[in-house]
């Protein structure tokens, strides 16, 4: 069975590993198979042991903040295709087989918007926001069905292939989403993001749990963690 591990960073691909018969330790002293520049994550975090080719699990290894598989804090758990395992600020999607087939172009990314710098509220946002609800977008289909990113920027873009499509903002009430415009050229029918299945309107509209945004044929669920 071939399979890899994805690993991404705020939405972004980081990099990919082939698992082998190997057992692969992350965390983030030297030393590691895997070693990842995060304070939340333990010296020797967590282990990916390939007992056999249909048997792979993941180990948390007594660490500070745990490991989470597809949300949950696990001790031990077996891994199938798909699942999301949460280590710190970092998460690693397991791929099997035909079915783990990916085009990092076709992952939906969350950045900065750079162009959002020159607010002059924008350190102030950043600080104000601390301790409020955090939110984070699902991956509904695609090659990465079910990889979840959070959203813990002021603002973020969601787009395809390169394009910035849309800009998600956090604030004190919450988050709103709002189109990203193109002055210069038109667009097609595909670029336009969509809030559960309706174009964007032109000012801000909140976001609230279980709302279904669709970037290019992509479908993500945006949700909170109280």
């Amino acid at each position: 069975m071939n399979c890899k591990l994805i690993l991404t960073l705020d939405g972004e691909v980081i990099n990919e590993y082939p698992l082998d018969k190997h057992p692969i330790s992350i965390g983030r002293k030297h030393g590691n198979d895997i070693q990842l520049n995060d304070l939340t994550i333990s010296g020797r975090h967590a282990l990916i042991n390939p007992a056999s080719s249909d048997h792979i699990t993941v180990e948390d290894l007594a660490s500070t903040n745990g490991t989470l598989v597809n949300g949950s804090h696990i001790n031990k758990a077996p891994l199938k295709h798909g699942d999301i395992i949460q280590i710190g600020h970092h998460q690693f999607t397991f791929l099997s087989e035909s079915g783990a087939n990916y085009e990092p172009t076709m992952f939906i990314k969350a950045e900065m918007d750079e162009t959002q710098m020159v607010l002059p509220e924008w350190e102030s946002r950043a600080d104000v926001i601390k301790g409020q609800p955090l939110g984070g977008l699902r991956t509904l289909n695609g090659p990465l069905a079910k990889t979840v990113m959070e959203l813990r920027k002021p603002f973020s873009t969601v787009g395809f292939q390169g394009k910035k499509l849309a800009l998600i903002s956090r604030g004190l009430d919450g988050y709103t989403i709002t189109e990203i415009k193109k002055s210069n050229k038109s667009r097609r029918g595909t670029d336009h993001p969509l809030l559960n299945g309706k174009s964007l309107p032109a000012i801000p509209v909140d976001l609230k749990p279980g709302d279904i945004i669709n970037i290019a044929g992509f479908e993500v669920e945006f949700y909170t963690i109280l």
